[in-house]
């Protein structure tokens, strides 16, 4: 059986030491900007506040109705920019087109708490806490969205792995897989991976958040088939998810620490 790893221990382990940091600096503060009223972006707003507060972060909220003007919306980046009580930003993408979000993350880009993007990070910080080494290991990436599977290929590069990214066209998917030492599964797809992409001795990470045919919340890796073949493999939920938000305040810590020279 594989071990699980669990996302809660690394996101605890990351706060206590955020904690600490945070005491020695002058109220940090975050700025969640969020247009509308999007289920999911307020779900990963109500976890980042929480998880700011618990290590005392400030939170300031900037949210503007669905059907905001260009100016307003720039006019409200630009005034988080300007604001230097506010060392970091969460924008919630994408905005409304490719690019207004080019202008607004231009405007916003010295203070980008998503930079590099949280959840990508999140995957690096699992595999290090669990003591998974990634340098000189093959690893793919499954999925080449620029939100997740781009950045964590890149994130794994810079650690010396060697890194295949696959996607809906790659042929031989299940042979490539299976060739690996670390797969991490950004596809978007309800428990996709199965026994037959897997080998033994190897790391799953599993950045999926799907449903399955009964509603219920899964990976893009069918965990039960799966976990009885590889080494370790993250849960959902339990996994990535939990980390997020602790690399989100872990950036505007960083942010902080930036501004006094620390």
């Amino acid at each position: 059986m594989a071990e699980i790893l669990k996302g809660s221990n690394v996101a605890n382990f990351l706060t206590e030491d955020l904690i600490s940091r945070c005491k020695k600096l002058n109220s940090p503060t975050l700025a969640i900007f969020r247009i509308g009223e999007n289920s999911s972006d307020i779900s990963y707003e109500t976890g980042a506040s929480k998880r700011c507060e618990k290590i005392g972060i400030n939170i300031k909220k900037f949210i503007l109705p669905e059907n905001s003007s260009n100016d307003e919306i720039l006019n409200t980046l630009t005034e988080i920019k300007n604001d230097n009580s506010i060392h970091g930003c969460l924008m919630f993408r994408p905005l409304k087109d490719k690019a207004l979000e080019k202008i607004a993350c231009e405007i916003i880009a010295e203070k980008d708490s998503d930079i590099p993007p949280c959840t990508a990070q999140a995957c690096i910080e699992i595999l290090d806490f669990y003591g998974v080494e990634i340098e000189g290991k093959n690893a793919v990436v499954l999925g080449r969205s620029e939100i997740i599977g781009k950045p964590v290929a890149m994130l794994l590069l810079n650690r010396n792995a060697t890194v295949t990214i696959c996607h809906s066209k790659t042929k031989n998917l299940p042979e490539i897989c299976k060739r690996s030492d670390i797969i991490i599964s950004a596809m978007g797809k309800a428990k996709f991976i199965d026994s037959k992409f897997v080998s033994e001795g190897q790391v799953i990470i599993d950045v999926g958040i799907n449903f399955d045919e009964n509603n219920k919340l899964c990976g893009d890796v069918n965990f039960d088939d799966v976990e009885k073949i590889v080494s370790k493999i993250t849960p959902v939920p339990g996994g990535v998810g939990a980390v997020t938000t602790s690399v989100l305040a872990k950036h505007v810590i960083e942010a902080a620490e930036r501004r006094m020279n620390l």
